[in-house]
């Protein structure tokens, strides 16, 4: 997701960095994004005309198999966090379609929210899975604490959220922490 927000920040268009990672676009998939999904995310026309000429500008080769220099690459300590909504498929056949997508969406805009916070970096939505980072783009010492301590804000983040189903949301929350090359 850094990739898009660098891409977006270039584009002096930064303000939809947030937007484009609550769902899940990152440089894989900007080129087959239309005017319409650009509409669905709440673009501005103007700045929607700009984002399209720009992704044309793009060889998409080059954005799925760009060459990485043995220098970019590090190694380092990571800490992981997976954030699952529990009971997602039988929600998602109790409530209508609309009201599942808001119930998605205000999940992830909450995890997302608490997952900053502690200096984490949403790298990817999976459906109702969320995966984090803590310790990439930016390391602290106390990376796996961080982690923990937003798992459990996001758990109760999550038991306060509000929305159309009858009963209350529950979240899952998995962190592994080790060395990895990045």
């Amino acid at each position: 997701m850094q990739q898009i927000a660098e891409w977006l920040e270039k584009l002096g268009l930064g303000q939809y960095a947030l937007r484009f990672a609550e769902n899940g676009i990152d440089l894989g998939v900007l080129p087959e994004l239309t005017d319409e999904d650009f509409d669905r995310l709440g673009v501005l026309l103007g700045h929607r005309r700009k984002m399209l000429r720009a992704i044309a500008d793009l060889n998409h080769a080059e954005l799925i198999a760009a060459p990485v220099s043995p220098h970019d690459a590090e190694r380092r300590h990571l800490t992981v966090m997976f954030c699952d909504l529990v009971g997602s498929t039988a929600l998602s056949a109790r409530l209508d379609p609309e009201d599942m997508w808001e119930v998605i969406r205000a999940y992830r805009a909450a995890c997302a929210q608490v997952i900053t916070t502690y200096d984490g970096a949403v790298a990817r939505f999976i459906g109702d899975g969320i995966l984090a980072y803590f310790g990439y783009p930016r390391a602290h010492e106390d990376d796996a604490e961080r982690a923990v301590r937003a798992g459990l804000d996001v758990i109760a983040a999550i038991g306060k959220l509000e929305t159309r189903a009858e009963e209350g949301v529950a979240v899952r929350i998995a962190i592994a922490s080790g060395l990895v090359v990045v």
